[in-house]
């Protein structure tokens, strides 16, 4: 029987998805030292990007579970020197129970769970971030409940984040209005696929109305440092300040993947105001990533 992958979160159904919150708020909220269902597995962890979140949470998880993780860069191993990826797939699964790469190319992920024994984990790619949206999600379950039928504004760039709220609302059934720059709007075929509940806006003020929940990214992600300056530019309207959550309902949050750049993205009253739960939502990287981890390798 050919592995379970989480390259997307449209992997996984809308029951699915809820299983994994409820898991994870379940596992955050009663932490048992002695419930060990890893132990003696190992996870091998692929980082082509730098990282703090995704790595501390894998490590973490693994380990509050009983098993191990090996980090990986490509300056350490033969994939920083050509190895074909079908060849390092095929050989670094061979040695492990489950494989996360964080990495550029959607493809390269696609390629590993291809030829990989063992389940493969996207844990980011310039187009998708779907382990962000599971702890997105459980930080808005934990607040606020069940977010189907709810509004949420992505004000920003149409990048991962963007495409995987994308997603996130195609399976959890709820609105997802999307204000971003003309050049920088997410893939219209990702959009297209997600059909009504997506609504798209020139305005980051029309997009927030009447939403649940706000959220944003920086406006430069790694790899796009050179285009720093002209992205400034180009976002100078769109960042989240006091006027755009205004505008949303009035218990609206806001959420943010971070790290976060205040006086860009965000302003620093909203980034540390009190419908902020950014803080929440980073914890929750460790505790939706164990139910993953679980739901991957430990299904009967």
């Amino acid at each position: 029987m050919p592995p379970r992958h989480f390259i997307s979160l449209l992997d996984i159904s809308s029951s699915e998805f809820r299983a994994l919150i409820n898991r994870a708020i379940a596992l955050k909220q009663h932490r048992n030292p002695d419930y060990q269902p890893l132990k003696g597995q190992v996870l091998g962890m692929i980082f082509e990007k730098s990282s703090t979140r995704t790595r501390v949470s894998f490590e973490a998880g693994m380990a509050h579970f009983g098993g191990h993780a090996i980090f990986l860069s490509p300056r350490d191993t033969q994939l920083g020197r050509g190895e074909p990826i079908e060849d390092s797939a095929k050989v670094i699964s061979s040695m492990v129970d489950c494989l996360m790469l964080r990495t550029f190319k959607h493809e390269t992920v696609e390629t590993f769970a291809k030829y990989s024994s063992v389940p493969v984990i996207n844990g980011l790619t310039d187009d998708q971030h779907p382990c962000q949206l599971l702890a997105d999600m459980q930080t808005y379950f934990e607040a606020r409940g069940d977010i189907q039928g709810k509004t949420v504004a992505w004000i920003g760039d149409g990048n991962n984040m963007c495409h995987s709220y994308i997603h996130a609302a195609a399976v959890l059934d709820f609105t997802l209005h999307i204000a971003s720059p003309d050049g920088y709007r997410p893939d219209p075929n990702t959009v297209a696929a997600a059909g009504k509940r997506i609504r798209c806006f020139d305005s980051a003020l029309a997009a927030a109305k009447n939403a649940d929940l706000i959220v944003t990214d920086v406006w430069a992600s790694m790899g796009q440092e050179d285009e720093q300056k002209q992205r400034v530019i180009a976002f100078k309207d769109y960042q989240v300040n006091s006027e755009i959550m205004a505008a949303a309902h009035r218990d609206a949050l806001f959420m943010h993947c971070l790290p976060a750049h205040r006086g860009e993205e965000v302003s620093a009253d909203v980034m540390d105001g009190p419908q902020s739960i950014v803080f929440a939502e980073a914890e929750n990287r460790l505790h939706s990533q164990k139910a993953l981890l679980e739901f991957l390798l430990c299904a009967k």
